[in-house]
């Protein structure tokens, strides 16, 4: 029988929560780290890919370490970026649903600062921030780690760099005895560097192959349309999902091109990614995607082959795949390091009853996603056009007479007055009126 969290000593809240999410068989990497973490006698090197578990790794034990008895900043996870950090803060958050107690804070960068200084000025137990962004803190006096007792180094080979500028500044403002931990995919002569200077002579190297969570913390659900709403129907769970990336995957390089143009026009962050396009394109598409310069990537099965991109939280099978390999690594994309995810299909009536043989086949279990009501879609899509005029830029080529003109109509207005006026007319102009016309769809060979 495979080891349970609960036999490498972690805490029956941490494994209750963990049991909610569907992650019940530790990792490699998890297994080898865990009981080292919570002995709590050693600085750690953890190797392991991406996809491994590392955040569960170093974060259940650190809960499970925290002394909620003391309103003082026990340990701080640097990371390399602001969507890494944000989805190890909710993996955290998520891991410590039943110790309440526990209080964690994201600080990175890109966002205001003011909010996050007015959060650390509340107790404080755990820190995930970007290097940056600590070092302004630190600077602002703003935060406080002279009793920190871990520093996690997460994902430390795509931050090396500001490491190297950085840690120094980081480790003066930490106490004596303080427990590093340090992980990485890969460990190249900076990161040995990195240990060298930073960790404690005796530090225990872990390193892990890639074996992963599989499809544990899926959701697969489906959701029941027809073809003249599929598209507001998109519109609305991916509005639902703002702020989160995920991956729509389509049958066909035309079905791609037509659906990021929607997606476009409506303003949501997106990218289109097939086999039609030139190799340094896919590359930018991609880049922008890891880098989350775009949220939403359009893309075929076979465009979206080796996709190894962190923090995916949902797919949508815009289309449903004509083979079940196909289904599983789709919806492989998303769920990884030990997060929940969701992969939502959508369907139309008459493919409903496949979803039966894809459970059989592949041994999962599909739940239906409520429709949202037509007042909902309405209301959303209302939002989306409002959205639009916002990220309109203007047009500074309109004559200027004609410029005045206009004012002139509106002049007497009030702004509450105006904008019930344009949505009033928004509403007129398009009340039944279709956004997509019904499509054939092939049946599953």
């Amino acid at each position: 029988m495979p080891k349970q969290f609960s036999d490498l000593g972690i805490s029956a809240p941490l494994v209750q929560a963990l049991t909610e999410m569907k992650i019940v068989v530790p990792t490699e990497i998890q297994q080898k780290t865990i009981p080292l973490l919570l002995a709590n006698e050693t600085d750690l090197v953890g190797l392991a890919k991406t996809g491994t578990g590392k955040t569960a790794a170093f974060g259940l034990p650190i809960l499970q370490l925290i002394d909620t008895a003391l309103p003082i900043l026990q340990a701080v996870i640097l990371v390399p970026t602001r969507e890494l950090g944000h989805q190890i803060f909710r993996n955290l958050e998520d891991f410590a649903k039943f110790l309440p107690q526990v209080s964690i804070a994201a600080t990175c960068g890109g966002i205001p600062i003011k909010p996050q200084i007015e959060r650390l000025a509340l107790p404080t137990h755990i820190v995930v921030a970007t290097p940056g962004r600590l070092i302004d803190l630190i600077q602002r006096k703003a935060i406080n780690l002279k009793e920190t007792k871990f520093l996690v180094l997460d994902e430390a080979d795509e931050m090396v760099t500001i490491l190297k500028e950085s840690l120094d500044e980081i480790v003066a403002e930490l106490p004596k005895e303080h427990k590093t931990i340090l992980f990485s995919a890969t460990m190249p002569g900076t990161i040995k560097q990195l240990v060298q200077n930073y960790l404690h002579k005796n530090v225990v190297e872990v390193r892990a192959n890639m074996e992963t969570l599989g499809n544990q913390g899926i959701d697969h659900e489906y959701i029941v349309v027809d073809p003249i709403e599929k598209l507001d129907v998109l519109m609305h769970f991916l509005n639902s999902k703002e702020g989160e990336r995920g991956i729509i995957f389509c049958k066909t390089k035309a079905a791609v091109n037509k659906l990021a143009k929607n997606l476009a026009i409506n303003r949501f962050s997106s990218g289109a990614l097939h086999g039609s396009l030139s190799q340094g394109i896919r590359d930018r598409i991609m880049e922008q995607f890891r880098e989350g310069h775009i949220n939403i990537l359009v893309a075929t099965d076979l465009a979206a082959r080796g996709i190894d991109v962190k923090e995916i939280s949902y797919v949508v099978n815009y289309h449903l795949p004509d083979v079940y390999e196909a289904y599983v690594h789709r919806s492989g994309r998303t769920a990884r390091a030990g997060a929940k995810g969701l992969s939502l299909t959508v369907l139309q009536q008459e493919e409903v009853a496949e979803i039966a043989d894809f459970e059989k086949e592949l041994g999962i279990k599909f739940t239906e996603f409520k429709k949202p009501s037509a007042l909902s879609i309405e209301e959303n899509n209302a939002l989306l056009w409002a959205k639009q005029i916002f990220k309109t830029k203007p047009n500074h080529e309109v004559d200027a007479e004609l410029k005045t003109k206009i004012k002139t109509v509106f002049h007497h207005l009030t702004k509450d007055e105006l904008i019930e006026k344009l949505l009033a007319n928004y509403l007129l102009q398009n009340k039944n009126e279709p956004t997509e016309k019904p499509v054939k769809r092939q049946k599953m060979k």
